[in-house]
């Protein structure tokens, strides 16, 4: 089959390890052609252009700068990226006919591509892969208020991009539930789990890498190690993690590690300089590789969501947590299914992200339970439901009829 990708992520090269990569890559092992459509921000330099490679072929758009830059700029440059997409689409790539128009939330604003391109392949399948519910996550975290124009404006097109959809994969039961609740007019019959899934990695770390890499970044060999890893923005309730950290910088018997960047991070970095815990450390943005290697030589993952979300989020970094055999301790708003899911399973604890509490007693039952079984009962449960297998044939399914 043609298949024709389009994200907001941009996609230099398909061999780096991401829940779009993978899939990418498992469409094309399996012999069919995949033309990936992605953003190439302003400060990169690059022009739009069309490359081939890995056996896919990429076409970068040269748009503005959507991230890290201001929220004019990153405002306009959302509203003109289906102008931009469809215009590179016409240019390069309008002759071929596709069979699978698959695309990622975020952002709503490619519903205008969509249309485009089903109106050029009446034949094709249009299947939404739906990360984020927007724009009521941006209601849930206070960024404009549902009675202003930009809700009723991003609502309009969210109601108009599920309806150009043939099929809605969303990451877990809870999504398809809220999906289904808040849209009376979306057919129960086009939603589904497609969830985040990813290609196992076999090429972990032995123990001996392992204390190498703890005595690289500072970290303790003789205790277990906490590690939050990832975007440190509003979504993620930064300002909660630190009232946590802070309840327990006293504690001898664990390690906390922060790694990552975001528009929250600072919250983190002044209450650090402030306390200079002994159990704590917090790192700067690290490459992918390093990142992975970091996370592999922790004990226990750490997944932090904001309490006011009314939208059931499933953040992916609980498959490289999962992937490299730790459990984990979600602290989320009550409309996540992650932490029950993990408690259900064996794999986690769940508290609440608005009692300290609770977050430290979690803590503590981790300490006090066989981490290396759980972290085994989580890694069983991912290769269970989310490798990428799962969500390949959950689309290609959808193609066979």
């Amino acid at each position: 089959m043609n298949i024709i990708f389009l994200t907001m992520s941009p996609i230099q090269s398909i061999e780096g390890r991401n829940i779009y990569s993978d899939l990418i890559r498992k469409f094309r092992d399996e012999g069919h052609r995949v033309t990936i459509v992605s953003p190439r921000e302003r400060k990169t330099g690059i022009a739009t252009s069309v490359v081939e490679s890995d056996g896919v072929k990429n076409l970068g758009v040269q748009t503005l700068n959507l991230t890290k830059t201001n929220v004019v700029e990153k405002g306009i440059g959302q509203i003109l990226v289906k102008r931009q997409f469809k215009r590179a689409i016409k240019k390069y790539i309008d002759n071929t006919k596709f069979d699978l128009i698959l695309y990622s939330t975020p952002p709503i604003t490619l519903m205008g591509v969509v249309k485009y391109l089903k109106k050029k392949n009446p034949q094709a399948i249009s299947y939404l892969l739906l990360k984020d519910i927007f724009p009521q996550n941006a209601v849930d975290i206070g960024m404009f208020g549902k009675n202003s124009v930009f809700y009723k404006y991003f609502r309009k097109k969210e109601i108009e991009l599920y309806r150009q959809s043939d099929y809605i994969g969303c990451m877990s039961s809870a999504n398809v539930e809220f999906v289904l609740k808040h849209n009376l007019e979306v057919a129960p019959s086009k939603v589904e789990v497609a969830p985040n899934s990813i290609e196992l990695n076999d090429n972990l770390n032995d123990n001996d890498n392992k204390e190498r890499i703890r005595g690289k970044y500072g970290l303790p060999i003789d205790k277990p190690v906490f590690v939050y890893g990832g975007n440190l923005g509003k979504p993620q309730g930064i300002p909660f993690l630190v009232k946590c950290l802070d309840a327990n910088k006293n504690r001898t018997d664990c390690h906390f590690v922060v790694v990552g960047s975001g528009t929250e991070k600072h919250l983190i970095q002044e209450w650090y300089d402030k306390n200079k815990p002994g159990n704590a450390t917090i790192l700067q943005f690290l490459p992918k590789e390093d990142y992975d290697i970091l996370v592999q030589s922790c004990d226990v993952g750490l997944i932090f969501l904001d309490h006011r979300f009314t939208i059931p989020n499933f953040p992916s970094r609980l498959l490289s947590y999962l992937e490299y055999k730790m459990p984990v301790i979600c602290a989320t708003d009550p409309n996540c299914d992650m932490g029950p899911m993990a408690e259900a399973n064996g794999f986690g604890y769940w508290c609440e992200s608005n009692s300290i509490g609770d977050f430290t007693n979690c803590v503590d039952r981790m300490l006090h339970n066989d981490i290396k079984a759980m972290g085994e009962k989580g890694y069983r449960f991912l290769c269970d439901n989310y490798r990428i297998e799962n969500t390949y044939d959950t689309i290609m399914n959808h193609l066979k009829k």
